[in-house]
């Protein structure tokens, strides 16, 4: 595993077996970042990205080689984030970045509750979500996404969520719905943007 583009370019990344986390690979994570950034709207550099259920911090730390202004990880597994703080370390990250050592559920509601007083530019451009397989985790964290914590979302964010292709997961959560689903080998990533009021 490696990162694949921008400044820490075809740096190693660790994830070893046995990690209950599951690494997105390195072609599907290439297939997300070429989507992301190419175009008219780069949706990484100079943007804020949200990495949830970050594992390894594969996604996160590609967002910071590719020009993200800032990065949070959330994860609370002590062995997922034994792992994060190596790599991080491996790279030399010290700025850019926040780590948040807790569930989903919990960074999302404080985020958006300390929204309602802060300024609109800690909003997320990008965020993806990668938790385990056949888990309660997606529909937990879409919809918060989709209802009460919307507005941790920058005017046309886009919410990506890694799961089994063979496992599809609702086209709507409240106010999110999806508008492109995207197959790699036995992957697929659904994106969802907040529907136009």
């Amino acid at each position: 595993m490696r990162v694949i583009a921008g400044t820490l370019r075809s740096r190693p990344l660790t994830a070893p077996a046995g990690l209950q986390t599951r690494p997105t690979t390195d072609r599907l994570r290439e297939t997300l970042f070429n989507i992301l950034t190419q175009g008219a709207t780069d949706r990484v550099a100079g943007h804020h990205f949200l990495d949830l259920y970050s594992g390894s911090g594969a996604v996160g730390i590609e967002a910071l080689s590719r020009g993200a202004s800032h990065t949070v990880f959330v994860e609370q597994a002590p062995s997922a984030l034994a792992i994060l703080n190596r790599n991080l370390a491996t790279l030399a990250l010290r700025t850019g970045f926040t780590l948040e050592k807790r569930s989903v559920a919990a960074y999302l509601r404080r985020e958006a509750k300390s929204l309602e007083s802060a300024p609109p530019a800690r909003q997320f451009t990008t965020i993806f979500l990668d938790p385990p397989y056949d888990s309660t985790e997606y529909d937990l964290a879409l919809t918060l996404l989709g209802n009460e914590c919307a507005t941790l979302l920058a005017p046309n964010a886009l919410v990506i969520a890694e799961h089994r292709k063979k496992s599809p997961l609702p086209k709507q959560f409240g106010q999110l719905q999806r508008i492109r689903l995207l197959h790699q080998g036995d992957a697929a990533l659904s994106f969802y943007q907040l529907a136009p009021n």
